[in-house]
């Protein structure tokens, strides 16, 4: 019920937003060069400081990020995304079956990777025929093995493996190369020079991890085999496009998350936009209500939809994706146009909409232009609203959240530090 204990407030996570100073930008952020009157006018009404989201130096992917800035820490017990993705993307997992992310990516030759989201540019209709065709055409070594193959947005894929009879072990390495598994955490590795495929190793001894070892290794040989001789590659390659050469496979996992959900953690009602598949899968397991509100660019809708949300839930959770994005592809300008369209487009019309509510703004992750890639840089944190004691800052900027009143915080904390400061002004 709406108004419980006091808090209404929409938490929105801008993925990816923090940054460094970049040389396009005259030395700036792309916080501090974008336009955003909105986001400023919270920041003169609120308090500021930064988060490292999981911990000192790592490099988090997005789904321990969110998990953690939405109040959940785990240890090496973590499923990982290949599971929460699974669970978003609605692929049936069971307990037993091995998930995978993948990516759609484009080789240079042999195993070595020219473009590990082959251009970003993987219409609908190439991505679900050439998932049939490898569903359709792999032999793995197992004769009780399948794979299903979910596309889900552009590049992205959803990989489930099951074995009739035999459960799998989560335990194997990547055979994407930019990531490595960490305590059962996907985290973002710093390598220079050509990717290739890695193979996949079994990291425990035990019959389960071997067995997903060697499944993950046959169906990245078989997929490979099967898109090079694809029609659809042929088509994409006439038309100018990168080829849809390999799928990278990493953060494999075998169980569903055990987790409480969020309400009853937190005795308040909790509803979510999001569309992402990990956000969903996130979202799914932690019991928010979920609201439609259109694709990842329309704001508007979004804000609309959050604001009449709120009449009937605490909390709105909202993902916002479109930064991260262009700091992948080292793009510090469109980054904060980003930015920009964000703050004229969901910020200032919701505003104008929630009434006394409070609003708290911070990030998953950063992902700096510069390096092109996550990072362990803190992300700036935000807390606005009637019930907030406002501090110094005038803008939400990287050096600004350093300065702020709330200090350094664990990413784990902000939630409930920003909840406490909805219901009363005080951390």
């Amino acid at each position: 019920m709406a108004g419980q204990g006091g808090v209404r407030m929409v938490y929105v996570l801008l993925d990816g937003v923090g940054d460094l100073p970049s040389p396009d930008l005259g030395g700036r952020t792309p916080l501090e060069a974008a336009r955003t009157p909105a986001m400023d006018a919270m920041a003169r009404a609120g308090a500021l400081g930064d988060a490292i989201t999981v911990g000192r130096g790592i490099a988090p992917e997005s789904d321990i990020a969110v998990f953690n800035m939405l109040g959940y820490t785990f240890g090496p017990e973590y499923p990982g995304r290949g599971v929460v993705e699974a669970i978003g993307a609605g692929v049936g997992f069971e307990d037993g079956d091995l998930a995978l992310r993948g990516n759609f990516a484009t080789l240079g030759g042999g195993t070595e990777i020219a473009d590990r989201r082959a251009g970003r540019s993987v219409g609908r209709e190439d991505a679900e025929g050439i998932a049939r065709e490898i569903e359709e055409g792999a032999r793995l070594s197992d004769a009780r093995a399948s794979a299903t193959i979910a596309p889900t947005v552009g590049h992205r894929v959803s990989v489930r493996i099951r074995v009739d009879g035999e459960a799998l072990g989560p335990d194997i390495t990547n055979t994407d190369p930019a990531y490595e598994r960490v305590g059962g955490m996907g985290v973002a590795r710093e390598g220079a020079g050509p990717m290739r495929i890695a193979e996949s190793r079994a990291l425990a001894d035990t019959a389960g991890a071997r067995l997903a070892a060697r499944l993950v290794n046959d169906l990245d040989r078989e997929s490979r085999r099967i898109m090079a001789a694809s029609g659809i590659n042929a088509r994409r390659r006439a038309r100018g496009e990168k080829g849809l050469d390999c799928i990278l496979l990493r953060d494999a996992g075998c169980a569903r998350p055990d987790v409480r959900p969020i309400g009853e953690v937190h005795s308040l009602s909790f509803a979510c936009i999001v569309e992402m598949p990990v956000e969903v899968g996130i979202a799914q397991a932690l019991g928010m209500a979920p609201y439609e509100a259109g694709g990842p660019a329309d704001y508007a809708k979004k804000a609309d939809v959050a604001a009449r949300a709120l009449g009937s839930h605490n909390v709105v959770y909202v993902h916002l994706k479109g930064p991260d994005e262009f700091g992948h592809d080292g793009d510090a300008r469109g980054k904060a146009r980003s930015i920009e369209e964000i703050d004229s487009g969901f910020f200032a019309p919701l505003l104008g909409r929630i009434g006394g509510a409070a609003v708290a703004v911070s990030a998953d992750h950063s992902t700096p232009c510069v390096a092109r890639g996550h990072s362990d840089d803190p992300v700036p944190v935000m807390v606005s609203g009637p019930m907030v004691r406002p501090d110094a800052a005038a803008r939400m900027t990287e050096a600004e959240a350093r300065a702020g009143s709330l200090g350094r915080l664990a990413g784990h904390e902000v939630l409930k530090i920003a909840l406490s400061m909805a219901g009363s002004g005080t951390a």
